[in-house]
């Protein structure tokens, strides 16, 4: 099967591991090219057979309730981003020599001849909005553009619609980029790493090592993050194209081959002639929407790959003041007698939670729910002379409340043992009541919500529900 494009699929025994949002296309546009298509699927819940019932109505065999037998005759396995790679239906497929590929993988394959270049981005914080902020900059250069990947926009549908883009903003998870072996992106960043999704990958080292494939075979640029080693040695390791740069993002004065914060603008000492003593202007920190510390890495980076592509600029700036952050991610609801109240409902692993403190100075902090193995001592110890009290809720808020305890025992702490829906309106009249003003009381859970919501969103209107009838 090679690294190369896959012109014939007549006939092709492909089994499509995984039925959702990229199994179900990827079934169907294997079995539209004459591939022969088995599903199979671990589950066999009312949603599954829906799906099930579609796909077979088509052509497509469709197996559900056993995702660990490897069907006969298969040649290639396609599977859904999330599906572990020790399981048995893998173990399998690697004994028998068979290739397994994921969804992106399989987009990438199946580009055309000039297919539109890639611009890729990966880390454990912050990817979506420097998706976003780097379509922003794309558009406002005039280039036909999306945001696609791990985004919600199926590479898939960005690859083989009709629409026609000079280039793609594509958001990778850790997942995917170790299911894409041949992905060779035009240029790409890792925005950070800290530990999140070690029970998929197995390790730290794993996941880090997942994370730097979006480095190989890059183009123009590899960016990385200066105030985080771990994406510098990723680069290093990287097999790239020669002539391929090295560019650094930081939130201080930057160095040649660098773009960084000089009074309050970004500027970029990269792709400038001369960049030993020249700088270019790119956009003012006040550019940035919500210009917290995390957000701004989160534009140079998006200002790196952009500049990488040949965009002006003008550009950077126009990109950037256009961009409105999605719903949940340091979001300003209101102010209540004097108190800020800040959702970041996002913020579901301490990674994530750290930048958010980070950006406030005297804060009541809400947090907790499903940990997913995290510990929170390292989170407390750097936020702790920030934090004014904190309110805990969830299945694991004891974790939090340990590491309080040891880090940041004057800290008053609200440990709120309720998951009923009135919960979330609990936690924020008990916030109110330790906030004074001048305060910020922050929903930044690090921590999953499925404990006692349907997802982040659900958490995050719950919160600003709960602010709203504070405020009546």
């Amino acid at each position: 099967m090679g690294s190369g494009q896959v012109t014939d699929w007549q006939g092709k025994h492909v089994t499509v591991a995984g039925l959702g949002v990229s199994g179900v296309p990827a079934a169907k546009v294997l079995y539209a090219r004459g591939a022969v298509v088995t599903v199979v699927n671990d589950g066999d819940d009312a949603r599954a057979r829906e799906q099930a019932a579609a796909l077979e109505a088509l052509g497509v065999t469709v197996r559900l309730g056993d995702g660990a037998t490897l069907p006969a005759g298969t040649e290639l396995i396609v599977t859904a981003p999330g599906w572990k790679p020790d399981k048995p239906l893998f173990r399998a497929a690697r004994a028998a020599g068979i290739e397994i590929w994921g969804d992106v993988e399989l987009a990438w394959r199946l580009r055309g001849p000039g297919a539109a270049p890639w611009l890729a981005v990966t880390g454990t914080n912050g990817k979506t909005t420097t998706v976003q902020m780097l379509a922003s900059i794309l558009k406002a250069a005039g280039l036909r553009t999306a945001a696609v990947g791990n985004i919600g926009v199926s590479l898939l549908d960005a690859v083989l619609g009709d629409e026609e883009y000079d280039v793609l903003a594509v958001e990778l998870s850790s997942y995917q980029l170790h299911w894409a072996p041949s992905l060779r992106a035009h240029s790409a960043a890792v925005l950070n790493l800290a530990p999140d999704h070690l029970d998929w990958h197995g390790s730290m080292e794993a996941y880090a090592r997942d994370k730097g494939r979006i480095y190989e075979g890059n183009r123009v640029a590899c960016v990385y993050n200066v105030a985080d080693k771990l994406t510098e040695e990723l680069v290093r390791e990287a097999d790239v194209e020669e002539g391929c740069r090295a560019i650094g993002f930081t939130l201080g004065t930057p160095g040649p081959s660098q773009l960084g914060v000089v009074d309050g603008i970004l500027v970029d000492r990269a792709f400038v002639e001369n960049r030993q003593k020249n700088a270019q202007e790119l956009a003012e920190v006040s550019d940035v929407n919500p210009p917290a510390p995390h957000n701004i890495a989160n534009a140079l980076a998006a200002a790196a790959l952009a500049r990488a592509f040949g965009v002006p600029p003008t550009a950077v700036r126009d990109g950037l003041r256009a961009f409105t952050p999605d719903a949940h991610r340091i979001a300003h609801v209101a102010d209540v007698d004097g108190v800020a109240y800040i959702d970041d409902s996002k913020a579901t692993n301490t990674h994530a939670a750290e930048a958010s403190l980070a950006s406030y100075e005297s804060i009541v902090w809400i947090a907790g729910g499903l940990a997913k193995g995290a510990t929170f001592d390292e989170l407390v110890a750097k936020s702790a002379k920030r934090l004014r009290g904190a309110v805990l809720i969830g299945t694991d808020r004891a974790l939090i409340r340990e590491a309080l305890a040891r880090h940041a025992p004057e800290v008053p702490v609200v440990d709120l043992d309720r998951t009923d829906t009135g919960a979330m309106l609990a936690a924020v009249q008990e916030a109110r009541r330790l906030a004074v003003e001048g305060d910020t009381v922050l929903l930044a859970p690090a921590c999953a919500s499925m404990d006692m919501f349907a997802n982040y969103n659900q958490r995050g209107d719950a919160f600003a529900q709960a602010v709203r009838e504070l405020g009546a």
